[in-house]
């Protein structure tokens, strides 16, 4: 769907992870970010759309984590979750869903572990928050990351940290890590997100640029 994939082509993040069947797209390095639960809600806005509410919850299930993403508008809504393992060395994808309706239309996917050759994209936005800062990519040599969109098509972007940078948003203010996402098919497109220092996965602020104009921007706005 338009307004879902534009937001989670963070699913650029999509980033890199695996359900144990095949090799990681990041290398494995000690100590990772920890996971933590937390009740997020952003404010969200598409070009040519009305602006929505983002919620955003992160939460533990026995032994494995769940990330969810949901939004509504006059004329569309859309759901995202996905669960996963995060150990100190890696993530792991689970079970991935998603589903959306347009104008009273719409469709819904579901993706399985044995389906998820790298990681799906509300996992890889997890791990690549945990990640960033504490490899050696940088604008000049990014890293190659890989995931699987919706359909479990494979997607390959490269990324890069650009540093730590104090933001105010309507939640407060932050020392957030920022992150710089490259479409590797489509040199015009990027996506900038600006990780909350404490919460992996937790968005402080991102937005997705094409041909140089933001299209989507995602603004924390409250936080539990």
């Amino acid at each position: 769907m338009p307004i879902m994939s534009r937001i989670l082509p963070a699913a650029a993040a999509a980033l890199g992870l695996i359900a144990g069947l095949a090799e990681p797209a990041f290398a494995e390095s000690p100590a990772l970010r920890p996971v933590e639960a937390f009740k997020a809600q952003y404010k969200l806005k598409v070009d040519g759309w009305p602006g929505a509410t983002l919620n955003h919850v992160m939460s533990q299930e026995g032994r494995h984590w769940k990330s969810a993403m949901r939004f509504s508008i006059a004329v569309a809504s859309g759901r995202e979750r996905s669960r996963f393992i995060a150990s100190e060395e890696s993530t792991h994808s689970l079970h991935y869903y998603s589903g959306y309706s347009l104008f009273g239309v719409g469709d819904s996917y579901e993706l399985a572990d044995a389906d998820i050759d790298t990681l799906d994209r509300q996992t890889a936005l997890v791990d690549l928050a945990r990640r960033a800062g504490r490899e050696d990519c940088s604008q000049s040599a990014p890293c190659d990351v890989h995931f699987v969109d919706h359909r479990g098509r494979d997607e390959n972007f490269h990324y890069y940290a650009d540093g730590t940078r104090e933001l105010e948003v309507p939640a407060g203010r932050f020392d957030a890590q920022s992150v710089v996402l490259l479409d590797a098919d489509k040199p015009d497109r990027e996506l900038r997100i600006n990780y909350h220092p404490d919460y992996p996965g937790l968005i402080v602020d991102a937005s997705y640029w094409k041909d140089g104009k933001r299209e989507t921007h995602i603004t924390l706005t409250r936080l539990n």
